[in-house]
C-alpha cells in the first residue's frame, strides 16, 4: 500500500495546503496524547484555540519534520506554532464576514483532482486515507479552509495589485548594467518584525534582536536552525528559505545587498517597513537563453450571427479559399472580408508568436499546417477561419521572456510585502489574546 502522505504533499501547490494534508495525521497522535486538557491557548475574535488544537499542530509538525529534523525548544515552537494558527483564524474570520465560502461542490471537485494527482479516484482516496488512520471528513474540511483562505488572500491583495509598463521598464533600465542578470538565488532569511507604528523603544528591542542573532549566524550557528527558533516571517517553519529567485524577484533591500557577496555568505543587517533582516546566499545559479519556435500566420476570421447561419460561414469560406489557391490575394481578401479588427488591416497577418499564444482549436491547426498551405475551414471560440502558415524560426525570446519574468517578480513581490502588512495590520486591529505566550516571550 503506497503511503498517501508524501503522495498528498508532493502534488500540493502551497505549503499551507501541505499543511492540512499533514493535519489528517492528528486523529492518531490525539488518541495516543489522551492526557492533554482542553485549556483555551488564544481568543481570536469571537473564536478560540485550544491546547488540544495547538498539541496537534505541533504533533503534525514534528511529524512533517521528520526524526532528525532539529526544532527549536519546545516552548519557542509552541510560541511560533501558534502565531501561525492565530493568523489562520484572524483571515477564516475576515473571510467569513465578507461572504467568502466554498461549497461542496467545489470542495469535491478539489478532493477529485487531488485523488487523480495520486492516481487514484475518489472512492479509492478515502480509503486509502482511512487505512492509514486518518479520518476523511476532518481531512475534506481542512481542504475546505486552505480553500478559503486563498480566497481570501487573493480578494485582500492579489486583486489590488497593479504593475505597470513604466515599473517593468525601470526596473529593467536599473539592472541593465549588472552582470548577475542571469543569476538566480536561493537564499534564506531571518526576520524581526516591528508593529505598525514602532516607538524607539520597539525599535531598539528589534535591533538588539537582529543583532544578536546576525552574532549568532556569523559565529558558526545554523542559519536555518536560527530562522526556525527565531524569525518572525511567515517561512520561519521552512528555515526561511525562500526558494530561487532573480534579484529582480527580491525585495528591494535584499536586491541592492547581494553585490560582492558569494555562496555563503551572510548579509548584512537591513532594515525595511517590515522590520530588520538578515539573509544568507544558500546557493546561486545561472539561466539559459531561451529559443522558442514562432510561427508567422494570416486568416480570416468570419462570424455566423442572426442573419448568417454557420453554414453560409463555412460557404463563404470556402468561396474565399478556392479565390486564394486560384490566385487571388489572401491579404486583399482579409481587409475586404475577414471580422477580425485587429488582423485585417494587416492583410490578416498575425505577426511571429508563438503557437502557445492562440486558442487551442487555432493552436491545433497552426502547429499541424505545412507552410505556404491554406487550412480547410475551423471553428473556435470566436468564430470559423481559414489559416495560412508563411513560415517558422527558431527566436531568441530571451528579451520578451525577461520582461515576463520581471512582471511576474514585481506582482510576486508586491504580493509578499502587502501580504506581510496585511497580515500585520490585521492582527493590530483584531481581538487576540494569547493566554500562554506574550508579546515579548
Amino acid at each position: 500500500m503506497k503511503n498517501i502522505i508524501p503522495m498528498c504533499i508532493n502534488t500540493m501547490l502551497t505549503h499551507t495546503i501541505r499543511t492540512a494534508v499533514l493535519l489528517c495525521i492528528l486523529g492518531m497522535l490525539a488518541v495516543q496524547a489522551n492526557t492533554v486538557l482542553d485549556q483555551i491557548v488564544a481568543v481570536v475574535e469571537s473564536d478560540v484555540i485550544t491546547e488540544t488544537e495547538l498539541v496537534e499542530r505541533i504533533n503534525v509538525l514534528r511529524a512533517q519534520a521528520g526524526p532528525d529534523a532539529q526544532l527549536p525548544e519546545s516552548n519557542v515552537l509552541a510560541a511560533q506554532v501558534l502565531e501561525r494558527m492565530i493568523l489562520e483564524r484572524l483571515q477564516i474570520d475576515w473571510g467569513q464576514r465578507r461572504g467568502i465560502q466554498v461549497d461542496d461542490l467545489s470542495l469535491d471537485q478539489a478532493m477529485r483532482n487531488l485523488a487523480a494527482r495520486n492516481n487514484m479516484d475518489l472512492n479509492g482516496f478515502r480509503n486509502v486515507l482511512l487505512k492509514q488512520g486518518i479520518d476523511y471528513v476532518t481531512f475534506r474540511e481542512q481542504i475546505r479552509t486552505e480553500m478559503i483562505i486563498n480566497q481570501v488572500r487573493r480578494r485582500a491583495i492579489d486583486a489590488n495589485i497593479k504593475i505597470s509598463e513604466n515599473e517593468i521598464d525601470a526596473l529593467l533600465e536599473s539592472q541593465k548594467n549588472q552582470l548577475d542578470n542571469d543569476l538566480e538565488y536561493r537564499l534564506s532569511h531571518i526576520l524581526i518584525q516591528l508593529p505598525q507604528n514602532p516607538t524607539p523603544s520597539d525599535i531598539a528591542s528589534a535591533r538588539e534582536s537582529i543583532e544578536t542573532l546576525y552574532e549568532r549566524a556569523n559565529t558558526g550557528e545554523s542559519f536555518t536552525q536560527l530562522a526556525i527558533a527565531h524569525s518572525q516571517a511567515q517561512d520561519a517553519l521552512e528555515g526561511g528559505d525562500l526558494g530561487w529567485r532573480s534579484r529582480q524577484q527580491l525585495p528591494n533591500v535584499f536586491s541592492q545587498e547581494l553585490a560582492g557577496m558569494q555562496t555563503g555568505d551572510i548579509s548584512n543587517i537591513l532594515r525595511s517597513s517590515s522590520g530588520f533582516h538578515i539573509f544568507r546566499i544558500i546557493d546561486t545559479r545561472g539561466d539559459q537563453v531561451m529559443l522558442v519556435e514562432q510561427v508567422l500566420a494570416r486568416h480570416i476570421l468570419i462570424r455566423p450571427n442572426a442573419v448568417r447561419s454557420k453554414q453560409e460561414v463555412i460557404n463563404d469560406l470556402n468561396n474565399l479559399r478556392t479565390r486564394i489557391i486560384n490566385g487571388d490575394d489572401f491579404g486583399e481578401l482579409a481587409k475586404a472580408h475577414s471580422e477580425d479588427p485587429g488582423s485585417s488591416v494587416n492583410g490578416g497577418s498575425l505577426g511571429w508568436s508563438t503557437p502557445n499564444v492562440y486558442a487551442p482549436a487555432f493552436r491545433d491547426q497552426i502547429t499541424r499546417l505545412a507552410p505556404n498551405t491554406l487550412s480547410e475551414p475551423f471553428e473556435t471560440k470566436f468564430g470559423w477561419h481559414i489559416l495560412e502558415v508563411l513560415g517558422t524560426r527558431q527566436h531568441d525570446n530571451s528579451l520578451e521572456a525577461r520582461r515576463n519574468q520581471v512582471r511576474d517578480y514585481l506582482r510576486q513581490r508586491k504580493i509578499e510585502e502587502e501580504t506581510e502588512l496585511w497580515q500585520r495590520q490585521l492582527r493590530d486591529e483584531s481581538y487576540v489574546e494569547n493566554r500562554v505566550f506574550s508579546d515579548d516571550s
